[in-house]
């Protein structure tokens, strides 16, 4: 580990799995200070803390709300006095749906939810942070996605949502300067459990099935020729809340994919 976090306190949302978990220990190794983890279930937030109850706080709540984003600002800045990095992770899938799949009904009440959480999450965690972050001098990263670039890394709204994230990443750029640097990280394919929707009734599906199936189809389409795991990210996320090792960075997305962009046609 490089260490490159000692002493700083970071906000994860959407940490009781996945990427977002990943993040949240990555973090504790690289010797943060205080983490808090946000996400709307107790259990697995629960268990996270477990691992590291004195620098660990779970925020138990829902994205789509300010109030869980304004709970986890007070209590970075009550447990750990300040506040330096934001990783607005927490998201949901729509399993690739087309635009064909939807009836008016469906379209409207599917893009009422996902865009509530997979952007309006996003910027009211920066809306509730940004005082704090600035005071710091702090750093606010964005988990964007193939799909921010690509279509097929998604259905329609997904597709459309993660091209909005990088829309998203410019502009608090330049809004947030020179205090706060914002960039994003876009994962490929990865072996998490990233649900879909409620308004198709799919709150309890996950993105991966069966995990041998998903590493050999990912795979195949890839030129590094591997599925990602959540930790083949994280490196990313240390080095973009690192204001010693990434100080000019900001309005870029990363990309952590295996390599689709330079596919051959």
């Amino acid at each position: 580990m490089t260490g490159w976090l000692k002493d700083r306190v970071a906000i994860v949302t959407g940490a009781a799995d996945g990427i977002g978990a990943a993040v949240a220990r990555r973090y504790l190794a690289e010797g943060a200070a205080g983490v808090v983890a946000v996400d709307r279930d107790a259990a697995r937030l629960q268990a996270l803390q477990r691992s590291d109850a004195g620098r660990l706080v779970a925020v138990v709540g829902d994205v789509r709300d300010h109030d869980t984003h304004a709970r986890a600002t007070e209590q970075a800045l009550e447990r750990f006095g300040r506040l330096d990095v934001l990783v607005a992770n927490a998201g949901v899938f729509d399993f690739r749906r087309p635009l064909r799949g939807y009836d008016a009904a469906s379209l409207a009440a599917t893009m009422d939810e996902l865009f509530a959480i997979n952007l309006r999450g996003y910027l009211y965690a920066a809306m509730a942070a940004r005082e704090a972050l600035a005071a710091a001098g702090g750093s606010i990263i964005f988990t964007a996605s193939v799909a921010s670039y690509h279509a097929g890394g998604g259905g329609i709204l997904y597709t459309m949502g993660k091209h909005a994230v990088v829309g998203m990443v410019r502009q608090l750029a330049l809004e947030l300067a020179p205090r706060v640097r914002v960039n994003g990280v876009g994962p490929g394919g990865t072996l998490t459990g990233l649900a879909g929707t409620e308004s198709l009734g799919h709150a309890q599906r996950r993105i991966v099935g069966d995990a041998a199936q998903f590493h050999e189809r990912v795979g195949a389409a890839v030129p590094l020729g591997f599925a990602q795991s959540p930790e083949h990210h994280t490196g990313l996320y240390v080095l973009l809340a690192s204001a010693e090792n990434a100080p000019a960075v900001t309005g870029e997305i990363f990309m952590s994919d295996g390599g689709v962009g330079a596919r051959s046609i």
